[in-house]
This record gives C-alpha cells, sequence and structure tokens, in this order.
C-alpha cells in the first residue's frame, strides 16, 4: 500500500516529508519522501491524543461526558462569565460544538505575543458563546485547550506528564514534546511534536480496540465511543477514519484491514484521498 501512495505523492509533487504505513500487528514501514527534521510538529493531529487522554481518565472512572465544564474548573471561571458556559459539557468541547462562532486560541496561525493576556483560560472563559452548547459545530483550538486544563485539574497532571508514561514505555515512542501556554499547560488541541512512525501508533492502538503489544491502554468501550461520535476521527469510506492538521499532516487507520496511515508533510493540498 506505502508503495502506491508514495507514487501518488511524487506524481502530484506534494511536498510531503515522511509517510508510514502500520499494521494491528505492530508492523511499521517508514518512507522518507524529502528529508525534514524527524520530530515534527503534528499540528491538529494532538487533539487526537487529547482524546485518548480524556479516555484514560473516563475508563478510571474520573470524568463523564456529561459532566459540565465550569464544575471542573470552577476556580477559574469569571464572575461575569455568560450563562451559556454554564451548560458546556466534555461531550461538546469533544465535538466542538461549546457554542463559539469562530475559531479561537490558535496559536499556529495567530501572533500569541499579541493576546491582551497571558492567562488563556481566562481568555476562553470571557469569550461570549454565541449559540446554545450542542446546537452548532465551530472547529476551534480553545476547546481543546480547556479540555487539557480539564484534564490537569482532575488528574493533578499536566496531559503530556499523564501520557508521556504510556507513549514512552508501552508504545515505545522515540521522543515528544507539546507546546505550552505562558502558564506552563500543554495546548491540547496543537503543537505536539513527535515522529511519524510514533503517530502511527496511535491509530495501532485504535484498531487494536485500546490494546497495545499485551497491553490494555483505554477500554475497548472508550475507542467505540470516540468513533461512534467522532471525537476527532471523522469517518470515511470502506471503513476508515481519519485525522488531518494544518499543512497537511494526517492519521488514518482502517477498523476493520487494521491498516494505519501517518503522513508529515508541509503542503495544503495534501488531503485524505491521496492516501485511499
Amino acid at each position: 500500500m506505502i508503495e502506491n501512495i508514495k507514487k501518488r505523492i511524487l506524481e502530484k509533487g506534494n511536498n510531503v516529508y515522511f509517510l508510514c504505513e502500520g499494521d494491528r500487528n505492530n508492523n511499521i514501514r517508514k518512507e522518507i519522501i524529502n528529508p525534514a527534521n524527524p520530530n515534527c510538529n503534528c499540528y491538529s493531529v494532538a487533539k487526537a491524543f487529547t482524546v485518548t487522554a480524556i479516555g484514560l481518565l473516563y475508563d478510571k472512572g474520573l470524568i463523564k461526558l456529561d459532566m459540565k465544564v465550569v464544575d471542573i474548573l470552577k476556580k477559574y471561571v469569571p464572575v461575569d462569565i455568560c450563562d451559556k458556559w454554564k451548560k458546556v459539557t466534555i461531550h461538546n468541547l469533544l465535538l466542538h460544538q461549546a457554542g463559539f462562532d469562530k475559531g479561537l486560541l490558535d496559536i499556529d496561525c495567530d501572533d500569541a505575543s499579541k493576546y491582551e493576556t497571558l492567562d488563556y483560560l481566562t481568555k476562553v472563559f470571557k469569550t461570549k458563546l454565541v449559540y446554545e452548547p450542542g446546537t452548532k459545530t465551530q472547529y476551534t483550538d480553545a476547546a481543546y485547550y480547556v479540555l487539557s486544563r480539564v484534564v490537569f485539574e482532575i488528574s493533578g497532571m499536566d496531559i503530556e506528564d499523564l501520557l508521556r508514561p504510556i507513549l514512552m514505555d508501552k508504545l515505545r515512542f522515540k521522543e515528544l514534546a507539546w507546546s505550552k501556554c505562558p502558564y506552563g499547560y500543554s495546548m491540547g488541541a496543537t503543537g505536539l511534536y513527535i515522529r511519524t512512525e510514533d503517530m502511527v501508533k496511535l491509530g495501532i492502538l485504535y484498531v487494536n480496540y485500546g490494546k497495545y503489544n499485551d497491553d490494555v491502554i483505554i477500554s475497548k468501550e472508550w475507542v467505540n465511543i470516540v468513533l461512534e461520535n467522532g471525537y476527532e476521527f471523522k469517518h470515511l469510506k470502506d471503513d476508515w477514519y481519519a485525522k488531518g492538521g494544518m499543512c497537511g499532516q494526517f492519521l488514518m487507520f482502517n477498523m476493520k484491514s487494521g491498516k494505519v496511515i501517518g503522513c508529515h508533510s508541509y503542503d495544503d493540498n495534501v488531503s485524505a484521498s491521496l492516501f485511499i
């Protein structure tokens, strides 16, 4: 499969750096299309790792999808927060249905040095929600930054620190780093720097319904919840699911065949259709 994808990439002249193919038996093959730094920003593919961190807490009974965000983060909630915020649940944030009318906290495109405050959580909470939570989808990095703060508040650990022992020990990542806000919390939505072959391992975890080798990392229940609700992984054709990121990052997997594809690139013309 990887040979055909590589051929299409070369024919189209896409600026792809690394292409990886994996399977549910943990076989991973990597192709270097254009040389680049080995550790790359996976941009919004980071959100799939945040979804997985939420799953860890769900499996431990520490979090429920209908929990109100302001209840979890109540000590950070401004007194003048808009009433719609009081209805926002974990489920709403995972689906980008908090009620925003535009994107917010996109540090990849914004000049974050010009933000009016270093307190990103207050910045988000002071944003007036236009739509009733659960009624309108508006993709925004703000939702997943809030989820990162939820993870910290419930677990007492930054999301990177929560995931690191699993990713480094169980999935055997080579290296990773996650961009932080000015207060030192991982962004949750973007800024996760990993190798392509390691990104593929997350897909292997999902095609194996939460298992990696002999270790159960997340429950089969959580995997089904993620796929049924479309928490970041979009259902495509023929049992394929995909999560993309800015500039052509992709993590894709097929629940039937067990195939997994990962890609790091710098090309906005790279789309899911290139791989399947």
